[in-house]
């Protein structure tokens, strides 16, 4: 498993009260569901988001004695669903899937939903983490290696596509950009199927998108990887550096996906449904993860609110300097 960022963790300062006040692991109870439990992902069925959320569900169904049901509440990236996640009973009945845009994106780019996942969640345990990975269209450019890329971008208009505005995959390509001293025009699409779309039919030169999505193209030949945004290298693509180790300096942006509840859940319930969740970290779970191309990522407990805390902030300051807008 990995355990990203370990410093990171102990440098957030104080974006939710609630997180930080949220002890890591309290002595569990004898709670256990009396109906099925709701697992609200924030993102429409057959993406990785919900793919995640259904290979964690089963195990943590087992582990509770009553069904996890996952329930698609896609919009406003993630915050209908975080809402109805906020609106129903703290009883233990509904856990939020949440994700590091929802915490450290949509802060800034919804600032007036009325929601802050960040302030209203804590979190019980992280679950997976997926990497952007910088591919470039092999009849648009020539570069094999990302000092190739940075002197072919230099020589020449490049354009660039994204899954939408905000999106890690716009903001992985604004922090990268600006750490190799390069320009490009940004095209975004809504979605990670219009933007490997445009990939493979090539209107534009390159992209950053996730492991999930872009594994099986680049596998085929369709897409030549460069490099991939999280600090190690991606257990889908071992062969595919990271951008630290092909030369931009501390690069680390990374997708984590981690099960939520309102931070008014009382403390015996907390501490059931954590337990029970710390218990699905299993091999088995490990190997569906990274069949679906995502690396288990397990955050110690004692750490995980200022895990989740710094994370946050620093997401939130990338996107404060890009200027992101809602499409």
């Amino acid at each position: 498993m990995i355990i990203r960022r370990e410093a990171l963790a102990l440098g957030g300062g104080a974006l939710a009260t609630g997180l930080l006040a949220r002890p890591a692991l309290l002595r569990a109870e004898a709670w256990k569901p009396s109906r099925p439990v709701r697992l609200i992902v924030t993102y429409p069925p057959g993406g990785v988001n919900d793919i995640v959320g259904r290979i964690v569900a089963e195990p943590l169904g087992q582990e509770l004695g009553q069904s996890v049901v996952v329930e698609n509440r896609a919009g406003a990236g993630g915050n209908i669903g975080t809402q109805a996640a906020l609106q129903a009973e703290a009883d233990g009945h509904t856990i939020l899937f949440g994700t590091t845009a929802m915490f450290g994106v949509n802060p800034v780019m919804y600032k007036s939903s009325g929601v802050d996942a960040a302030r209203d969640f804590a979190c019980l345990a992280t679950i997976g983490e997926v990497a952007n990975v910088l591919s470039v269209a092999p009849k648009r450019m020539a570069a094999t290696t990302l000092a190739e890329f940075v002197a072919e971008a230099r020589s020449k208009p490049l354009v660039y596509g994204s899954v939408g505005n905000g999106s890690s995959s716009h903001l992985s390509a604004v922090v990268f950009l600006k750490a190799a001293g390069v320009e490009a025009t940004h095209v975004p699409y809504r979605g990670s199927s219009p933007l490997v779309a445009a990939m493979l039919a090539n209107d534009v030169d390159f992209c950053f998108d996730t492991t999930a999505t872009s594994t099986a193209h680049i596998r085929a030949g369709a897409l030549r990887p460069l490099g991939v945004t999280t600090a190690r290298r991606a257990s889908a693509l071992p062969e595919v550096p990271t951008l630290r180790e092909a030369g931009v300096k501390d690069y680390d942006l990374g997708i984590w996906f981690g099960l939520f509840v309102p931070v008014r859940t009382p403390a015996p319930i907390f501490a059931a449904l954590q337990k029970a969740l710390l218990a699905t970290r299993t091999p088995q779970t490990t190997e569906r993860l990274q069949r679906a191309f995502v690396d288990p990522l397990a955050v110690p407990t004692e750490d995980l609110a200022r895990w989740v805390t710094a994370d946050s902030e620093r997401w939130q300051k990338i996107s404060v300097e890009a200027g992101i807008r809602a499409d």
